[in-house]
């Protein structure tokens, strides 16, 4: 780590205590993914240029397929020893876990079946059902109205 500039003093033997994480800064996620997409690199992935989260390697009639989603990331493909490879490979460089089968991933989940992989947002309808129910119950009290009115004073409107 360099000494911050605008530093006066000494710096011969000094060295730079940290007051903030690393993670914190703005640049770290940046920073991260860089690194990421460097060891994708060197291990013969190239990046999709529709996409730069999404990195494949292409050998012969094999195919695999990673994308990250800030520290998600889902990996497939058609040739299980590249995979295997891949993930011990990336096990090798960054603090990793496997778990395993792709069942939920960004707010989808995913199911698979002989007859296919099937993706659903159930559980974000559900939500989405059980906070409208929610506030269909309450729609006639003072606290819904103060909380979607911009002025609480405001007489709804009959809009039959």
């Amino acid at each position: 780590m360099d000494v911050p500039p605008g530093f006066t003093g000494r710096t011969k033997n000094m060295v730079c205590r940290l007051t903030k994480s690393l993670y914190e800064l703005k640049q770290s996620p940046r920073a991260w993914f860089g690194r990421f997409s460097l060891v994708m690199r060197k291990h013969r992935f190239s990046q999709s240029n529709s996409d730069h989260t999404l990195f494949l390697k292409r050998n012969g009639g094999k195919t695999v397929a990673l994308i990250i989603y800030i520290d998600d990331m889902i990996v497939t493909g058609n040739d299980e020893d590249e995979i295997s490879e891949l993930q011990k490979y990336i096990a090798s460089e960054f603090e990793m876990k496997d778990r395993g089968g792709l069942k939920y991933f960004l707010g989808i989940e995913v199911y698979k079946s002989k007859l296919g992989i099937f993706l659903s947002q159930r559980k974000y309808v559900l939500d989405l059902l059980d906070r409208y129910v929610r506030l269909q119950t309450c729609r006639n009290t003072n606290h819904t109205k103060s909380l979607f009115s911009k002025y609480p004073d405001q007489v709804p409107t009959n809009k039959e």
